[in-house]
């Protein structure tokens, strides 16, 4: 386990450089998550680290696979400056213990939900899990054990949460691109959704 968080914290700082913060959060029953800010202009990257170190398992799974399984880590971006985005860091660490406390097994495409603002003033309560590969590589492991895959989270207004419901995760993503949504504007509003 400590063996593979190390290369995941590796794989982070090749693509974001040296975090300038972090903080641990422990959960009862579950495995320490870290959250490592970085730092990039006027953008701010958060990345959860911890919550690879074990397997998702379906939750309909009678034993869980202590190697099989989907691995990822969690990365939200926005932009620097307009919002006291920090207190993100605990309902960050709630959604990458989701695995470990809920037997979620996080995707593309999911929507998770802290029930309460991502951060002070926040519109938000609820992200998007969008594709990986596009901020930070996925990093391979040894067979048997599947790629660690680093989610990009995009975050939702209530509204938007429950247009996704009845719509689906593509079809909210193609709004937020014709309309030209900054989604790491963390005071942005609601997409028209009309």
């Amino acid at each position: 386990m400590a063996e593979i968080l190390a290369l995941v914290e590796a794989r982070l700082r090749t693509a974001f450089g040296e975090p300038d913060a972090r903080a641990a959060v422990t959960f009862l029953g579950t495995d320490r998550i870290e959250v490592l800010r970085f730092a990039e202009g006027d953008l701010v990257r958060y990345a959860t680290l911890g919550m690879s170190a074990n397997p998702m398992t379906d939750p309909t799974a009678v034993v869980a696979d202590p190697v099989r399984g989907p691995r990822a880590e969690l990365v939200l971006t926005v932009r620097a400056g307009l919002a006291d985005t920090d207190k993100l860091l605990r309902p960050l660490a709630v959604l990458a213990a989701s695995p470990q406390v809920e037997g979620l097994v996080v995707a593309p495409g999911a929507s998770l939900d802290v029930g309460e603002p991502l951060w002070e003033g926040a519109p938000f309560s609820s992200v998007l899990v969008a594709e990986p590969g596009g901020l930070v590589e996925d990093l391979e492991l040894d067979d048997p054990m599947e790629a660690v895959r680093f989610l990009p989270l995009l975050p939702m207004t209530a509204n938007e949460a429950a247009w996704k419901r009845v719509h689906g995760a593509a079809a909210l993503q193609e709004r937020w691109l014709a309309r030209g949504t900054d989604l790491r504007d963390p005071l942005r509003s609601a997409v028209a959704l009309d």
